[in-house]
């Protein structure tokens, strides 16, 4: 029964991220936001539905000590199975200048949460507090001010390729594939966390594998169905921006609602995360060309020391 399920839910999840990212491509075209604005938003947003309630969920129970282990997973998921599986289905194409912006948010906020949670001196146990929680939040609140006003800056219509599109149709077709996306990711995880407890993998390796790559389904096949539709700026923004509400919404959001206790050793995830992000940084930004295209040789170097880095954490816990 369970291999049943597993299989809906993947056709759930693959056309439920097929129809919203239709759908939200659409409302950017008839709007004249740019691509990259509702990936970072409108898209990010949706596929990190999961990961926020089941994060709130704990707080509200009090039980939101593996929130940063979450968020930190997720994060460096995204940001080098994402972005590297995308990029070997489908090479991306990549406008610096378009981009930059985001990418030095989600360099920063990685940072000053890491300086929230730790400090200057990281002991054993560490705490992101409710005031901790709160300044994320705000920071949340400005970067989508800033997003909103980007867009409206930004904002060009295109009246002969717009006028069929109906917005209405869009907006419902758009809230479909969230649903589609949500509730197929949840019974992938669900479904392949009993088939791996029935095979005898063990709690730890089911949580560290199936369950944090599984959360983490609907950004991989948002982004890859977004680049093979040629919307690599939906496929980019997605990550950048699902990085980014992971810390400043998800953390800010868990934190105000419940202070989070922190392991000293979490602050190793933080170093690689922020030295993954420095890494893709320098693939993208460090040529004279304005367009980087971000190929499967890099792409495969992604998946690759994300596969290093699951061993280590393995082999650490």
């Amino acid at each position: 029964m369970d291999f049943i399920i597993l299989i809906i839910g993947f056709f759930l999840l693959i056309k439920g991220a097929d129809i919203f990212v239709d759908g939200a491509s659409s409302i950017a075209k008839k709007i004249g936001i740019p691509s990259v604005i509702v990936g970072l938003t409108i898209v990010s947003l949706g596929t990190s539905a999961p990961e926020l309630a089941v994060s709130l969920i704990s707080s509200f129970n009090g039980n939101n000590g593996i929130a940063v282990g979450n968020v930190l997973g997720s994060n460096l998921f995204n940001t080098l199975v994402v972005l590297g599986g995308t990029a070997i289905v489908a090479p991306l194409l990549i406008k610096k200048s378009t981009i930059k912006r985001d990418y030095i948010a989600t360099l920063v906020v990685t940072i000053l949460t890491c300086f929230l949670i730790f400090g200057l001196v990281p002991k054993s146990e560490n705490m992101l507090s409710r005031i901790s929680g709160i300044i994320l939040l705000v920071v949340c609140i400005a970067y989508m001010f800033i997003l909103v006003k980007a867009a409206k800056k930004d904002s060009v219509k295109d009246e002969e390729n717009t006028s069929e599109i109906k917005m209405s149709k869009n907006i419902l077709l758009s809230l479909i594939g969230v649903v589609g996306i949500v509730f197929g990711g949840n019974l992938v995880v669900d479904s392949a966390t009993n088939i791996a407890y029935a095979l005898g993998m063990s709690e730890k390796l089911v949580g560290l594998t199936i369950v944090a790559v599984g959360t983490s389904l609907p950004e991989l096949v948002t982004s890859i169905v977004a680049a093979l539709k040629g919307e690599n700026d939906i496929a980019l923004g997605n990550v950048l921006g699902s990085n980014i509400f992971n810390l400043v919404l998800i953390l800010g959001a868990s934190a105000t609602i419940s202070p989070i206790t922190v392991s000293g050793v979490m602050l190793i995830d933080f170093i690689i995360l922020i030295a993954v992000t420095l890494f893709i940084g320098a693939l993208i930004f460090f040529n004279k060309k304005e367009d980087k295209r971000l190929g499967r040789l890099e792409g495969i170097i992604l998946v690759g020391i994300y596969v290093a880095y699951l061993a280590y954490i393995i082999m650490r816990n």
